[in-house]
């Protein structure tokens, strides 16, 4: 998983490494790190935040008018906001891993490629458009419009065999309808 969701200051923010997030003022100086809480994330990841700035939000003016009364009020809000960096920590997990899996690298460089080009062949359900295993769900909405019958057939068939993502199955069910009724 390449991404975390974290709460902070009662909200939740799903983030990913590297990335710049403003939130409602934190309570650490700036250039301070801190961890906030993880939600949802690989085991063991440990993410961190750095706080890079305190700033103030954009400004929000409020009016109110009563009409034949000369009743007008304005005031005015600024978010008082912080700009933090987030990094992911590896997962302790996968991190052990790593080590044994280089040392082995050199030896298994000639049996993975076979064993990678040979799994997706097994998968691939013949006359699927290419490239169909990895597409998301609003792709695969946005690609069978335009795909041929035989092409959608076949990605019903893997859709149901394998992923039975049921946006995807919907889409691909809505296509062949459209094109049965358009023949």
């Amino acid at each position: 998983m390449d991404y975390a969701i974290i709460r902070l200051g009662g909200k939740q923010y799903r983030v990913r490494e590297g990335e710049y997030l403003v939130v409602d003022r934190v309570k650490f100086d700036e250039g301070k790190t801190f961890t906030p809480d993880v939600l949802l994330g690989d085991s063991g990841v440990k993410v961190t935040a750095t706080v890079l700035a305190h700033e103030r939000g954009p400004k929000i003016r409020i009016g109110k008018y009563k009409r034949r009364t000369g009743y007008r009020r304005h005031n005015g809000f600024r978010a008082a906001t912080s700009r933090i960096e987030i990094s992911l920590g590896a997962p302790k997990r996968a991190a052990s891993k790593p080590a044994p899996a280089e040392k082995a690298e050199p030896v298994k460089t000639e049996a993975e490629p076979v064993k990678t080009d040979a799994a997706p062949a097994e998968d691939h359900v013949k006359g699927m458009p290419v490239g169909y295993e990895e597409m998301t769900v609003a792709e695969i909405t946005e690609g069978s419009k335009s795909w041929n019958r035989p092409m959608l057939e076949a990605a019903l068939e893997y859709e149901q065999a394998h992923q039975a993502r049921k946006g995807a199955i919907g889409a691909l069910e809505s296509a062949l309808k459209a094109k049965e009724e358009s023949s």
